[in-house]
């Protein structure tokens, strides 16, 4: 680390952690922090070093350093005896990045940072030194393979844990040194004012990334929002974007191309081929989108379960629905749309994708997802029935972003990937074709079946909706809402519904057709994808600006979910306390107000309409900029308090399904996302 940062980084502790993050911009190194809910969160990259520090207070205190490189990780997770109270962490000293040696003169890099923890005694649990994914299934499980148990070394008050990776190549270390306070036979103890003192080292011996430099990532027209930029860099490298960290410190194929729709007028272009490259590097032999990847040790786990080899090739999951349709209008808005992509989209096109095995082209690629879309497409534009749409894989509960087991509420057929993502999908192949960057990577028979497109474009478009149209009478939707927030303990806004039946589009369908009543936020897609009617817009917006729960504004934000219409069972999937329930998503929002902006400038619509969706933008921006302090995070939750809903880290309480990853891809797009100029 230069000396530069060196001397810096306590001043920068300490403006971090009240929400002014520190970047080293002559040397590329970061080094910023924040404070969410339970969680201390510090992040580091300078050189080989990108390391996440989290520090989670309460009665089960927990340490964890995440790395980029390998999407590994060293954590440690503690126990305070019951009735003792809750444990407090400090940290003391920020992270610096350092680089060792393991015991065959192997580089590990990682960092080194001094911490205290206000409790009296604490055991010590496990520590777990592997990939992320392990560390995340042991953080919600509390369980851990044996074959990656690290080995212990106890020298007095310095505890090391360290292990090789199982393939024998370079693998993991944790230091942990009582600097303050006593080591025990079974844990730590406090000094008499009450607090433990800790100096601990992290390490990793997987691969590192190269970031994106500072040149390369962000145009002159991104947003002068340093938390958010910091946020942007730490997460970006030409092999990949990273969907968020802690929890997902590797590449996820919709995080990526989510991020890219909405960043595109903030980036240069090198930094959104680098995005797309690495989707299409990742597709399938038959054209999918590859939803994560196993790397690193996971990659090991995986190889050994399935053919009892150590190999750590990659593996790509392909689950998901949604990002197949989506590659294809994020390509368009990037080829044809954007004029610095249209400078570049021939050569994008021949371009290498990436892959060591030389599958490319690129245009290669994109010709094989079209393919893929079409023949996936074929049946609902031949007989549109919900049955010939795009449901969720066989023996799989998701399918699309809501990828919680209770996101889509059981449904399998959901509305984003069908009503608007197809159609959305088609209509890009159709402006591809006809743009004749396809010509070169066409076989005979490709442009028969891709010239189809255009014709299916319209049967789904004009039939696929109307399957997800619900309409509650008007006296059972007031009885419905009053009973609902009487339940939750919010004000009864049935008011609000005004005369009249509510109409809205299901979340999803069942396996026999039938609509999950849960009003949503994915009416966002049609708006950053489509073109809907005036009459389609106007019952969006009624959506949108009705306050929760007779819709889905709250002064924290836009719930993703509102179930107030559907019966108790899915109700109770869908609670504030639900990774997908009503719950506020940041990019969600941002996707929303892209949206409105975009239908806003359309001069078919008639006035009242687009006075409408003027008015939406208002009420979206107002709770947007209310909380912009968990802007960058993935997700918050919200308590109703003093007459307002207040906004809540998620996680912060034991009833939530997870936390939030301080760090959000898709929600750093508020770079190029801005309220409206006439504001």
């Amino acid at each position: 680390m230069p000396r530069f940062a060196r001397l810096f980084a306590p001043i920068a502790l300490a403006l971090s952690l009240v929400g002014a993050p520190a970047a080293f911009a002559d040397t590329g190194a970061l080094s910023y922090g924040r404070i969410e809910g339970r969680n201390i969160n510090h992040f580091v990259r300078d050189g080989d070093v990108a390391a996440h520090l989290l520090l989670r207070s309460g009665a089960d205190p927990r340490l964890i350093v995440a790395f980029p490189a390998g999407n590994s990780g060293a954590g440690l997770w503690l126990d305070i005896p019951q009735g003792q109270g809750a444990g407090d962490w400090t940290l003391t000293t920020p992270p610096i990045p350092v680089t060792e040696s393991d015991g065959q003169g192997r580089p590990l890099h990682g960092i080194t940072f001094q911490a205290s923890l206000a409790a009296g005694t604490v055991g010590i649990r496990q520590a777990v030194l592997s990939s992320v994914r392990v560390l995340r299934d042991y953080d919600a499980l509390h369980t851990v393979p044996d074959s990656i148990s690290p080995d212990l070394m106890r020298d007095g008050a310095r505890f090391v844990w360290a292990r090789d990776r199982l393939d024998g190549k370079a693998g993991y270390r944790l230091t942990v040194e009582v600097v303050h306070g006593q080591a025990t036979e079974t844990g730590l103890k406090a000094d008499p004012d009450g607090t433990i003192g800790l100096r601990v080292t992290a390490l990793t011996g997987e691969t590192p990334l190269t970031p994106l430099p500072a040149d390369a990532l962000l145009n002159a027209q991104a947003a002068n929002d340093v938390a958010t930029r910091d946020t942007l860099a730490f997460l970006s490298y030409r092999e990949k974007f990273l969907a968020g960290s802690w929890r997902f410190d590797t590449y996820f194929g919709r995080d990526t191309m989510m991020s890219l729709m909405l960043l595109m007028p903030a980036l240069q272009g090198d930094a959104v081929e680098a995005g797309l490259r690495s989707v299409f590097a990742r597709l399938s032999l038959i054209g999918e989108v590859a939803h994560e990847e196993d790397v690193g040790e996971f990659a090991v786990l995986d190889h050994l379960k399935r053919e009892a080899t150590a190999s750590d090739d990659p593996v790509y999951d392909y689950k998901m629905v949604d990002g197949d349709f989506m590659l294809p209008a994020v390509t368009r808005a990037w080829l044809l749309d954007d004029a610095q992509g249209r400078a570049r989209a021939a050569a994008f096109l021949a371009s290498g994708d990436g892959r060591t095995d030389q599958v490319g082209p690129v245009g290669r690629d994109l010709v094989q997802n079209l393919r893929y879309v079409v023949l996936h497409a074929a049946a609902f534009a031949r007989e549109p029935r919900y049955s010939n749409m795009i449901r969720l894989k066989h023996g799989l509960p998701v399918g699309q972003w809501r990828d919680s087991n209770d996101g889509l509420g059981g449904g399998l057929y959901a509305y984003d990937v069908n009503a608007i993502l197809v159609p959305a999908a088609l209509e890009a192949c159709t402006a591809l074709l006809k743009s004749g960057l396809l010509d070169p990577y066409m076989d005979p028979g490709d442009r028969p079946l891709l010239s189809r497109a255009a014709g299916m474009a319209v049967v789904w478009r004009a039939k696929a909706p109307s399957l997800f149209t619900v309409t509650i009478p008007e006296r059972r939707a007031k009885a419905e809402v009053a009973a609902y927030a009487y339940a939750l303990g919010v004000p009864d806004t049935a008011a609000a519904l005004g005369r009249g039946a509510v109409r809205f589009h299901a979340l999803s369908l069942n396996r026999d057709g039938t609509p999950v009543r849960v009003m949503h936020s994915d009416e966002g897609f049609g708006l950053l994808f489509g073109r809907p009617d005036a009459r389609t817009l106007d019952q969006t917006m009624q959506g949108l600006l009705r306050p929760f729960p007779a819709g889905l504004m709250t002064d924290a934000g836009m719930v993703v979910a509102n179930p107030v219409f559907a019966p108790p069972e899915v109700q109770a999937r869908f609670t504030r306390n639900a990774y997908h329930g009503s719950v506020v998503w940041s990019w969600q929002q941002a996707m929303m107000a892209t949206g409105l902006e975009r239908q806003a400038r359309r001069p078919d619509l008639p006035r009242a309409t687009r006075a409408r969706l003027r008015q939406a933008q208002a009420s979206l921006w107002r709770a947007i900029e209310a909380t912009r302090g968990l802007q960058n995070s993935e997700l918050w939750s919200w308590t109703f308090q003093d007459g307002r809903y207040q906004p809540v880290a998620f996680g912060a309480s034991g009833a939530d399904a997870d936390e939030a990853n301080a760090a959000q891809l898709w929600s750093t797009v508020y770079l190029a996302v801005r309220p409206p100029a006439d504001r």
